[in-house]
């Protein structure tokens, strides 16, 4: 291994942003490799089908990365359409073939601790050897245990959800992705913050034990991922609060989402339990909004709605425009979440 390879290995180590350090791998791989293109896929589910949402794409000569970002599942190719990448995931292996124009398509697995997350793709002019398939491997060994430390900092230990720390500069990538998306197509369908409450959780805890509570909690953790796209994120804030950012949904999508998340909250069986609900409030996020403000507002809505029967979902925008609640001034918006 030259000098060179372990400078930018050891760079590639360095990145603490998940888009930063798939730029630094892809970049890494066309630039030693030299391949045609890289290309890195990061796995959603979409309503029970897996599709394979483009991360960033480096081709060779182009040196400035495309990232891409993660807008409607429903318009990604689903694994199963390329039927090479789909064993790929399914045997945690490397599958190379020959593509039409007769260059080679490597596919590799990106795995976590527990599965396969994501798809590396390299195009180049001819099969990669057993050499260079070995520096692949140790790059991609690096990657999982890079994502396995972003994930230890970023990810809730119960459920596996984002954690509240990750939240600030969450949002702040999504208002630029609303101000690149004005600049570039005008009006587009809005994102939106929601947050869910366990109704009456201190009471669970009190009559059935901390350890049912926290089964509550990692099974209601589990309903959300099913119920909203791989595309939407979704938070634990801590206690029994819940925060769900969906980018891309117009009101009434919005509305829809919000409460099957409600509905299938009620309608399942916890074990010991038996039926447990929660309440949502939620409001439109703006390009200029910052995170106090929407959370605020979200907030607001989703203690009206605890506070006129639970088990319920409630707009702020519709709450205001009714007189029911009333919009706080930018001004009043300026402290600190954290």
């Amino acid at each position: 291994m030259n000098s060179s390879l372990i400078v930018s290995v050891a760079d590639t180590t360095s990145h603490r942003d998940r888009d930063t350090l798939n730029h630094a791998v892809a970049s890494l791989l066309v630039d030693f490799l030299d391949a045609e293109s890289a290309t890195i896929y990061r796995l959603v589910d979409d309503a029970g089908v897996r599709r394979l949402a483009p991360r960033v794409a480096i081709t060779r000569g182009d040196r400035e990365p495309r990232t891409q970002a993660d807008d409607d599942p429903s318009t990604f190719r689903t694994l199963t359409d390329t039927p090479a990448w789909d064993q790929c995931v399914r045997r945690h292996e490397l599958t190379q073939y020959t593509q039409p124009g007769g260059n080679t398509c490597a596919v590799l697995p990106i795995e976590s601790e527990r599965d396969v997350i994501g798809l590396l793709v390299v195009e180049s002019k001819s099969r990669l050897q057993a050499r260079e398939l070995e520096l692949v491997g140790a790059i991609l060994r690096i990657l999982k245990n890079q994502l396995a430390l972003l994930d230890y900092g970023e990810r809730d230990t119960l459920t596996g959800m984002l954690n509240r720390k990750t939240f600030e500069a969450t949002f702040e990538k999504l208002r630029q992705r609303l101000r690149a998306t004005d600049a570039e197509l005008g009006e587009a369908e809005p994102s939106w913050i929601g947050l869910a409450d366990i109704d009456k959780f201190k009471s669970i805890n009190d009559s059935h034990g901390h350890l049912f509570g926290d089964e509550v909690l990692l099974l209601i953790a589990q309903l959300m991922t099913k119920c909203f796209r791989g595309a939407d994120q979704l938070f634990r804030f801590g206690g029994e609060e819940f925060v769900i950012v969906l980018d891309h949904a117009s009101a009434a999508g919005a509305q829809v989402a919000f409460d099957r998340l409600r509905a299938t909250v009620e309608a399942y069986d916890f074990p010991q339990i038996g039926r447990v609900t929660v309440s949502l409030g939620y409001s439109r996020i703006t390009r200029d909004d910052g995170p106090t403000s929407c959370v605020e507002r979200a907030d607001s809505a989703l203690y009206y709605a605890k506070n006129h029967g639970r088990n319920n979902v409630r707009n702020f925008e519709a709450l205001v425009a009714e007189g029911e609640l009333v919009a706080r001034s930018e001004a009043e918006d300026d402290t600190e979440l954290f």
